[in-house]
């Protein structure tokens, strides 16, 4: 377990990772990462993944055209 503190960044709030948890997400200055938020109500911190983003914002483009398509077929 790694504890965090919570700090000031002019007006936002933030959190510091240590060098180990990048190295262990792999991730370097300026890579997105992902916090994803589990049923259980935990939260899980992962490497973002850009062909999955670019998947992710097709499917968004495509549910925001055909939105009444898609809820009249969900009934």
């Amino acid at each position: 377990m790694v504890e965090l503190k919570v700090r000031r960044f002019g007006n936002s709030l933030g959190v510091i990772l240590p060098r180990e948890v990048l190295q262990r997400l792999n991730a370097t200055e300026a890579d997105r990462l992902l916090l994803i938020e589990a049923p259980e109500g935990t939260y899980q911190l992962t490497a973002g993944d850009p062909e999955f983003e670019e998947q992710m914002r097709i499917a968004r483009g495509i549910m925001d055209r055909y939105r009444n398509t898609l809820r009249i077929l969900a009934k």
